[in-house]
């Protein structure tokens, strides 16, 4: 992996090989990941969770598209992700949160 862009609650944020090991909370938007093999690599995500501890970088999400064409992974985040009814993004918020102070408290956890 030489990089990977990823969208939070608070905002982008962008991983490299040596940075620390972190935990987030992923919103819906594009996911990028960047590799030699591969180079770019575009996906339309959900909500869910990414982990980077060591060289290892995890990522759940409900729902993912992959793809090429920003245009058309831009909309599907927009009519897949986003047009949800307001019950069910309530209860999102509140696993999202739920889950980063559960991510937040375990890796606080490891470091004593």
């Amino acid at each position: 992996m030489k990089r990977i862009v990823a969208e939070t609650l608070h905002g982008s944020v962008g991983l490299l090989p040596r940075r620390l090991d972190c935990a987030a909370a992923l919103v819906p938007g594009i996911l990028t990941y960047e590799t030699d093999t591969e180079g770019e690599v575009y996906l339309a995500v959900d909500q869910g969770v990414l982990v980077k501890a060591g060289m290892d970088v995890l990522v759940s999400v409900r729902n993912a598209i992959g793809g090429a064409d920003l245009d058309k992974l831009h909309e599907a985040v927009k009519q897949e992700f986003l047009n949800l009814d307001e019950h069910e993004k309530s209860v999102r918020l509140v696993l999202a949160r739920m889950e980063s102070e559960f991510i937040r408290r375990f890796m606080e956890s490891q470091h004593e």
